[in-house]
């Protein structure tokens, strides 16, 4: 059998005919767009105006670190299927409260090249509609205005893919000129996929309402000015402060120059939600791995010598490893104050 031959045969077994054995179930009508806040690319959309389309709802934030990663796919599935009927429609729900901001929402649009409408869904009410609990999540409404399919978190690519095949193809498009072949992406950066079979680190918030592994935690000094010693031996997946912080709810912010995050880690890549606490703030910083520079594991968004500068409040990427993965030390040391940091993330 050639592999022509059995690309077909697997189509034919993707792809049943409507309505037949292993159609996609029906899950309700498609929520309402009435309760966003603002939109993006586009005048305010509707259900009711989408019908005859088929509808993929992504539900993101833009720091999502798992968002981050499909996007590629998201960007494709927009370019290969929008003639054939399919609207993206891109629901951005906000995580922390820098997120709310419609000029850092606009500037992350423009910056990642999301080119299809998006809804601003600040107060949660379209989130609510969908009763939805995930970033990222798709849903899937064919031309009638049913949801057909949904995806939570990362991965099943293929299977999202062939599900927009589908309902294109029940929607009425010709079989002869819907490519049937699933889009390839190349990642770079934060949204190539993470190692999976290295990752040991979980995402850990700084913020005190739900940090965890802070060896220096003690709630008598959440929301005050701390000098922190930074000098505690780190066991796995803890970290610690150096230099005087403040833990707030959602974050750890800087009050001087040469503060310090340090965090022991088992991962390819180490990741940082971070900006200035002052709008147009620069903030430098160096990114020390085992307390020597990050040079050759260093991540996109440091230069050759392990430096990087902090200009807006977003998800940098300080580590990216090549070779043999093990347990590390990781050190942000920040070399003027008024850093807000948030989360760590790791692939």
């Amino acid at each position: 059998m050639s592999a022509e031959q059995g690309s077909k045969i697997f189509r034919t077994l993707a792809h049943r005919r409507p309505g037949g054995p292993g159609a996609l179930p029906d899950e309700g009508r498609l929520p309402s767009f009435a309760r966003a806040t603002d939109w993006l690319g586009t005048e305010p959309l509707t259900a009711e105006a989408l019908r005859g389309r088929v509808v993929l709802v992504d539900f993101w934030t833009y720091t999502c670190v798992n968002w981050l990663r499909t996007l590629p796919y998201l960007r494709a599935w927009q370019e290969k299927y929008a003639e054939s009927g399919l609207v993206v429609v891109g629901v951005h729900t906000p995580e922390f409260e820098f997120e709310r901001d419609l000029r850092n929402i606009t500037a992350e649009v423009s910056r990642l090249g999301v080119e299809y409408p998006v809804a601003i869904d600040s107060e949660y009410g379209i989130w609510d509609e969908f009763a939805n609990h995930y970033w990222p999540a798709v849903y899937l409404a064919d031309a009638e205005g049913r949801v057909r399919y949904h995806h939570f978190g990362e991965g099943e690519y293929a299977a999202t893919e062939m599900a927009i095949q589908r309902l294109l193809l029940e929607a009425g498009v010709d079989g002869l000129d819907l490519d049937l072949d699933l889009v390839m992406v190349e990642p770079t950066g934060l949204e190539v996929s993470a190692d999976w079979h290295t990752l040991r680190s979980p995402e850990t918030y700084l913020g005190y309402r739900q940090s965890s592994g802070f060896v220096s935690e003690d709630a008598d000094r959440y929301d005050r000015p701390h000098r922190y010693p930074g000098d505690r031996r780190l066991a796995a997946n803890t970290w610690d402060l150096r230099g005087r912080w403040t833990q707030t709810g959602e974050s750890a912010v800087l009050h001087e120059a040469g503060g310090r995050i340090s965090f022991a880690f088992h991962a390819r890549d180490v990741n940082l939600v971070m900006g200035p606490a002052r709008r147009g703030a620069a903030i430098p910083f160096r990114v020390l791995l085992d307390g020597a520079p990050a040079a050759e594991a260093r991540g996109t968004d440091l230069d050759e010598a392990g430096f990087g500068t902090v200009r807006a409040q977003t998800t940098y990427q300080l580590v990216r490893q090549h070779g043999r993965v093990v347990e590390r030390v990781v050190t942000i040391e920040f070399l003027a104050e008024g850093v807000e940091a948030f989360c760590f993330t790791f692939g």
